[in-house]
């Protein structure tokens, strides 16, 4: 049998002490919320159904999203693997993993269960059919009844906490708001505005939403419990409460600080089941515990043994294991902007290595929250009118430091960077070299350029890099990406690897002069030499690389030729470097303009499929253009 065959390949079992009588999981999904709620001490919140699950369940005090934006963290959730490993990182990404790869349901379903999601996908990649019985549905539709006596798992996704319902709040807060009683709609006056923000009006409303959200989905989780409570399945069914990562404000979501990845996690065990639970009801759990351990400890429960390609670990059921000493994190482009960021969480230290510390914390967006939220917006008009003081100031900043080191025990809000503390020297030294053996070992696929995963691999860069070691080497790539940002020392090593026959070791010696600015100008010639690489990322980055040293009349032509590029990914690129040059590139504008006219129709095209990237840099282009 397929099921049979499928278990054995990838080291498989159900164990038979549970194939008898097996937990019915419902997973309760919030978006875009950190431990915002009363169970967690927050004394601004109005959750009393969350509250009333928190003393049925055991709560988490250490539970982590490995990202800050939702796709990747959910195809995480989905895989048990690192997006970077299989080329499911970027946030809107097409990725093809590994034939390997599979959404973990389908091992529930092998074994059983039947499995349904209410109602959001959004895992950067397209699972197979298998992987749900039904999606738009609980456990209560499209005949689970009928399909016998078997136990199921459910996803719940609600939707009213998502950062959107902020930033536009006219998508349903002011109809949430007044369904709420009085005492459970937030005064702004109140509410508690982090230091790292200014306490302005915009900021104070958008927590009061942010609040008010919170609580109106506290309202529906009230319901769903109710009907599993109706149905008869409340004493069958353990629950997990959690978010798909931290807040959706500024500096948060997207990022990998506290505020972007820590996420509440209840998970109420029923009686029958208590055996499985590592605490009693109402108890406190501080083990760590990473959005990659889910998908095992899922199996677990239902007593089925986790692949061992996994890369998480069971935190609960017959296949638990020890906790991890650290939680890694990722992010990578975010929409229409490039970044790439990683982190190592240890139990008291956070490590965060930024690898364009030549850019700065906010990009220039036109779309979303970034420059439509209103905490985004009073902060940027402060920090133009040169009124920002204290914390506020930080993130402001046109750079950002290489690497950046937070005692989160006396510094939660991560506004002190211990990185060049000889006092913590030998901590920063700990994680990262936690971080180089994880890029390492996982072989993390954000070094390559988007464009070059499906011009050089099709997409299927995870697969091409497992076969063959040399087509991705990741140890010369990271020695050369360490680089970036590293100050004169490095000018000349960066030059010598701009002829190095691996395509991604050229485009970071490229960009490491690109963040060196004028220490580059002893490498232009060589830089010169790269505008027509056989990488269209690495003649993207010596074009702007060039042009940023004021030889402008042969990078130009190139970037406008790349930004008409068919790969969207090679294009996006281009036009990111020709935003960062701001004034330099005005003689590109025109042909820039009628360029974006032509296709302002691509605003139609799908959001999650088909966004018009490449137009919403263009008009960010044009806006900053018009405004100096």
């Amino acid at each position: 049998m397929r099921s049979l065959t499928l278990f054995a390949l990838l080291g498989v079992s159900v164990s038979p002490s549970l194939a008898a009588e097996r937990p019915n999981i419902l997973w309760i999904v919030f978006e875009d919320i950190s431990p915002d709620i009363g169970a967690y001490g927050d004394k601004y919140a109005a959750t009393p159904h969350l509250d009333r699950l928190a003393r049925e369940s055991v709560r988490y005090t250490r539970a982590f999203s490995n990202g800050g934006a939702c796709a990747p963290a959910r195809s995480t959730l989905i895989t048990g693997v690192y997006p970077p490993s299989i080329g499911t990182h970027h946030m809107r990404s097409r990725g093809v993993p590994p034939a390997h790869i599979r959404g973990f349901t389908e091992w529930l379903r092998e074994a059983g269960y039947y499995t349904s999601n209410h109602a959001k996908t959004d895992y950067n990649w397209d699972p197979p059919q298998s992987t749900w019985d039904v999606i738009g549905a609980d456990w209560r539709e499209d005949g689970w009844r009928k399909r016998g006596e078997k136990p199921f798992f459910t996803v719940v996704n609600i939707t009213d906490t998502h950062s959107s319902q902020i930033y536009h709040p006219w998508y349903g807060w002011p109809a949430r708001r007044a369904a709420l009683a009085e005492s459970q709609r937030h005064d702004p006056d109140r509410a508690e505005v982090p230091p790292y923000y200014p306490d302005t009006p915009e900021a104070r409303g958008a927590f009061a939403r942010y609040a008010d959200n919170i609580s109106f989905a506290d309202g529906i989780v009230g319901d769903v419990l109710d009907q599993l409570e109706n149905d008869g399945l409340a004493d069958d069914t353990i629950v997990f409460y959690y978010s798909d990562h931290g807040r959706g404000m500024p500096r948060s979501k997207s990022f990998l600080f506290e505020s972007s990845t820590h996420v509440p996690l209840l998970i109420r065990f029923p009686e029958k089941f208590q055996a499985l639970a590592p605490a009693e009801p109402g108890g406190v759990v501080e083990r760590m515990a990473a959005f990659v351990d889910f998908a095992p400890t899922v199996l677990s429960l239902a007593g089925i043994e986790p692949p061992r390609h996994f890369h998480g670990r069971a935190f609960l059921g017959k296949y638990a294991g020890e906790a991890a000493q650290y939680v890694f994190g990722y992010r990578d482009r975010m929409d229409e902007r490039y970044e790439f960021i990683r982190s190592v969480r240890g139990r008291r230290f956070k490590y965060i290595r930024n690898y364009f510390p030549h850019l700065p914390w906010f990009h220039k967006q036109t779309r979303l929250y970034p420059s439509t939220h209103p905490v985004a917006a009073s902060w940027h008009r402060l920090a133009r009118a040169g009124e920002l003081t204290g914390a506020a100031r930080i993130y402001m900043a046109a750079t950002k430091p290489r690497e950046q080191l937070f005692d989160l025990e006396n510094d939660p809000h991560e506004l002190r960077n211990l990185a060049g503390d000889p006092q913590y020297e030998d901590k920063l030294k700990e994680l990262r070299g936690a971080h180089r053996e994880w890029v390492v070992a996982k072989r993390d696929l954000g070094f390559l350029p988007e464009s070059d995963m499906w011009l050089r691999f099709g997409g299927a860069a995870a697969a091409a890099a497992a076969a063959d070691r040399q087509a991705y080497p990741i140890e010369r790539i990271l020695e050369t990406a360490d680089w970036v940002g590293g100050g004169s020392e490095f000018v000349g090593r960066q030059q010598d690897r701009l002829a190095d026959d691996d395509p991604t070791v050229r485009f970071w010696a490229a960009l490491g002069l690109l963040a060196a600015g004028g220490r580059a100008r002893p490498a232009a010639t060589d830089l010169r030499a790269r505008l027509y690489d056989d990488s269209a990322a690495v003649s993207t980055v010596a074009a702007q690389a060039l042009c940023a040293l004021g030889e402008c009349a042969a990078a130009l032509p190139l970037l406008l030729e790349q930004v008409k590029n068919a790969d969207e990914w090679t294009a996006l690129r281009a036009a990111n470097a020709i935003h960062q040059l701001g004034g330099k590139a005005a003689p590109l504008h025109a042909e820039l303009r009628a360029m974006h006219a032509v296709a302002a129709k691509l605003e139609a095209r799908d959001f999650f499929r088909e966004a018009p990237y490449v137009q919403w840099v263009l008009r960010a282009l044009f806006r900053d253009a018009q405004a100096n």
